[in-house]
């Protein structure tokens, strides 16, 4: 039996080292059920996405596709990955055959999953009904699209929608589109949805010289301009082909033009196919990782290429882009991004980021401090030049200092971003021309009061306390003895929100009373928490376990309140938001402030536990099928989760780098923290007994349940014995 599981693990070895990574990349998981994940071509952390959108719309459709539909509407070049709320679809594409009235209904065409390819770089599928095979592919600020019409005739036509029918997150507040010459087009969409003041130029050229442009006015009332141009060709009979390259720009058409021209200057659809192929490849590479199954495979190698979506360029070639202020601004020497889901990856996906994209942290830290110069705060949620102040906190702030305490703020100030910090967690006055979100509150209470002006004040509250904290860690840091002391007095204040009567987090008022007790139930979702419940946010303290663990009366009380968690009622409730998904009983793998909560058992001396539950998310809980989440993407934040806890260790304190050991299900991992180091996890025994027996580091045994990340950036090995 043994020689039989021993030949096994061989055979998947040799598969992962004879196979390109890319190989094991299935973009189709997580687009069924609630993942809402990007269906398209891309490359890592590219502008342009493109890919289908689909005929039918909703919460599910936040990225414009979803496992469950058969109709494609338009071929778009800005999607959201994994989101809980909808926008983009910008400059959408749609080659047909024969006349359409270009409302949704008009431009869609049935396909079927069996006619459908999609892998890193690469999208393909089949419209059967007008026998056209439609091929994307691109590179960072430019798509090309193939189309192959195969036979059938009765005029041919590719219908440019600046309306954007193919969303209904936003509405175009003005459009242009106008002859460069007889094969090229420019043109502006300017719209109005999450992204309140959206703005995306583009550069549109076709293989063949267009002989008619038919525009015409779109559906909607208010919008300026034509809302959508029908393009016509020579045909030249039978089967024939025509592509179209389509660069986008946040600042101008001609800036469109340069991308189109600097990334994409010939027709080799297969070149560029293969170039962003490759490119893919070269990020996979950076951690090279065999699993016992080619199911965890697949899984850990989709989380990869998941998290590297976003964030995403919003710069062009030249460094212009589009600032938090709407002015147009150059970068010199980093890239400027956007698409910034803040709440949900300050907890993993970032942490992830300073050990295998360091070399990233410099667009990063750039970024933020961009936004913070040209709107006083650093970023919240932003996206493409807004901020949709989505969520709750700061979540900037923990992924800011984690960048200093890690010495990766790159060739910024950290005094400079300390101040960021600072004043965006301290308010300078109610008039600032930003939210202020409840901030105000906290130089006087401590905390958010339910009766002040904000809802969900029991999240906010532990929101900012944890990040008080990151901040009181950097102000230690740079000596900044009484800041420190300050923010680290705020960090500490969920202890005022701890009903000892019933033993959670609760809402205070401003004379600092609970709410009252009359029908609490803690499974159950209130106005006081953010896509939660007490159960969940009674755990939200990731910078102070061991105070908590006090509060609640010590390791084996608070072991006890852990043990619970996993096995309370799941009932949520009627007002239950659909994100609060994924559920062991009321811990919820598929929304992010219960992330962490598995490895606190490490902190009362119980990582046995924590293994087991870890192995058991692992399990049941990612799967390599459509339906392989357990909830939203969260632009990165599920597939980090995995792949840390994949590879064993897992930053709980929100900043700083002290990684708590868990239960790794690699077989062996190479991963390349740069300057030609690598840090190696192997496993040896059974992973899938959930029980580690001893950890060594570097050959010798460790008596901790944690790492740092000092320790996995100076490269070695790491083992663990089952």
């Amino acid at each position: 039996m043994k020689a039989k599981i021993f030949f096994a693990f061989a055979v998947a070895c040799l598969n992962v080292a004879a196979q390109h990574l890319t190989g094991y990349v299935d973009p189709r998981i997580g687009t069924g059920d609630h993942g809402h994940v990007f269906m398209g071509a891309n490359v890592p952390f590219g502008m342009v996405q493109a890919g289908p959108t689909q005929l039918q719309h909703g919460w599910d459709w936040c990225s414009g596709y979803h496992y469950s539909s058969d109709s494609i509407i338009g071929f778009s070049h800005l999607h959201l990955s994994g989101t809980g709320c909808g926008d983009l679809g910008d400059v959408a594409l749609m080659p047909f055959v024969g006349r359409t009235d270009c409302s949704r209904r008009g431009l869609a065409r049935k396909f079927t999953h069996a006619d459908e390819v999609c892998r890193p770089g690469y999208y393909s599928v089949k419209l059967p009904t007008d026998s056209i095979n439609v091929e994307l592919t691109a590179t960072e600020r430019v798509a090309l699209h193939r189309y192959a019409f195969l036979g059938k005739r009765g005029g041919r036509s590719v219908c440019v929608d600046l309306e954007n029918t193919v969303s209904t997150w936003d509405k175009t507040t003005d459009c242009r589109l106008q002859r460069v010459d007889s094969s090229t087009f420019v043109g502006y969409r300017m719209s109005s949805g999450w992204a309140k003041q959206q703005s995306v130029y583009f550069a549109m050229r076709f293989s063949r010289e267009i002989t008619d442009v038919e525009m015409r006015k779109g559906v909607r009332e208010g919008a300026k301009g034509m809302q959508y141009a029908l393009f016509h060709w020579n045909e030249r009979g039978g089967q024939d082909t025509l592509m179209v390259k389509v660069a986008l720009s946040p600042v101008s058409e001609a800036n469109a033009l340069l991308n189109m021209e600097t990334e994409m200057n010939g027709w080799d659809f297969d070149d560029v196919r293969q170039h962003a192929d490759e490119a893919w490849e070269r990020e996979l590479q950076r951690v090279e990782a065999t699993f016992p199954t080619q199911r965890e495979t697949r899984i850990f190698y989709t989380s990869m290429f998941h998290l590297m979506v976003a964030p995403q360029l919003w710069c062009d070639v030249n460094g212009d882009y589009m600032g938090a202020d709407l002015r147009i601004h150059r970068n010199a020497g980093y890239n400027h991004l956007t698409t910034w889901s803040l709440w949900d990856t300050y907890r993993t996906a970032h942490p992830l980021s300073t050990i295998i994209f360091s070399d990233r942290s410099r667009d990063y830290i750039h970024t933020f401090m961009d936004i913070y110069r040209q709107s006083g705060e650093l970023p919240v949620w932003h996206l493409v030049s807004n901020d949709t102040y989505c969520m709750v906190g700061e979540p900037a702030v923990p992924v800011a200092a984690d960048l200093i305490l890690k010495n990766q703020n790159a060739d910024v100030d950290a005094e400079e971003i300390y101040q960021a910090i600072k004043s965006s967690l301290i308010p300078k006055g109610v008039d600032e021309s930003y939210p202020l979100r409840g901030k105000q509150y906290l130089s006087t209470l401590g905390y958010l009061p339910y009766d002040g002006s904000e809802s969900e004040s029991v999240a906010k509250s532990l929101e900012y306390f944890l990040a008080c904290w990151s901040a009181s860690e950097v102000a230690g840091r740079l000596g900044h003895s009484a800041d420190s002391v300050m923010f680290a007095r705020l960090s500490k204040n969920y202890a005022k929100l701890y009903d000892e009567r019933v033993g959670f987090i609760r809402a205070l008022s401003s004379d600092g009373k609970f709410r009252d007790l009359t029908g609490f139930n803690p499974c159950h979702q209130t106005k006081d928490y953010t896509e939660g419940n007490a159960w969940q946010y009674t755990f939200l303290v990731p910078h102070d376990v061991d105070g908590l663990v006090q509060l609640m009366g010590g390791r084996k009380a608070f072991e006890r309140k852990l043990d619970s968690l996993f096995v309370a009622d799941a009932d949520l409730g009627a007002e239950a938001a659909p994100d609060v998904s994924g559920l062991i009983g009321q811990y919820a793998h598929g929304n992010e402030p219960s992330h962490h909560i598995l490895y606190m058992y490490n902190y009362v001396g119980r990582p046995d536990k924590a293994q087991k539950l870890l192995r058991r998310v692992m399990d049941t809980l990612y799967d390599d099928a459509p339906a392989g989440l357990c909830g939203n993407e969260d632009v990165g934040q599920m597939s980090a989760w995995y792949i840390m806890s994949a590879l064993g260790f897992y930053q709980v304190e929100p900043s700083g780098g002290r990684y708590q050991l868990g239960c790794p299900i690699v077989r062996k991992a190479r991963i390349n923290v740069g300057g030609g180091r690598t840090f190696v996890v192997e496993t040896v025994g059974n992973p899938s007994k959930g029980r580690v027996r001893k950890w060594i580091l570097n050959g010798k045994m460790l008596n901790r349940t944690y790492i740092t990340h000092d320790e996995v950036m100076s490269g070695g090995e790491l083992k663990a014995l089952f």
